[in-house]
């Protein structure tokens, strides 16, 4: 079990080659003993964003705070504050923040089709996952 306030995880910068202002906290992960999900939280700051990237795994989204796009091969779409947003597998995707100020959403991924997070799908640089 585990119970904390999501700001005594620590906040560390995604160091994906592509990233740009963009931070991420493992709030619950295999080092919680988690053995289906991970769950994070990223932070964008303004005029910040993900790698456009593709992966086998899904993403489950909910934004908490700020505005953004959703840049996939489909194009761009909105999205803001409560929305919830589905990426499927092998989909190319990056997330944006188009506003002045943070971008914070919750990130759900599956460890069942989960690569090794520490070898980057764009480079070779260790990365701890986006």
């Amino acid at each position: 079990m585990k119970l904390t306030h999501f700001s005594e995880v620590p906040l560390e910068t995604v160091s994906v080659e592509g990233a740009k202002n963009t931070k991420i906290r493992w709030l619950i992960s295999e080092k919680d003993n988690a053995t289906n999900f991970a769950l994070r939280m990223f932070e964008l700051e303004p005029d910040g964003h993900t790698p456009f990237h593709t992966h086998d795994w899904e993403h489950e989204v909910f934004v908490l705070q700020g505005e953004g796009l959703l840049v996939t091969e489909e194009g761009e779409k909105p999205f803001k504050q409560w929305d919830i947003i589905y990426v499927n597998p092998n989909m190319y995707h990056q997330f944006k923040n188009t506003n002045d100020t943070l971008l914070r959403f919750l990130c759900a991924i599956p460890y069942k089709t989960k690569p090794n997070v520490t070898k980057n799908p764009l480079g070779d640089k260790s990365v701890n996952n986006c």
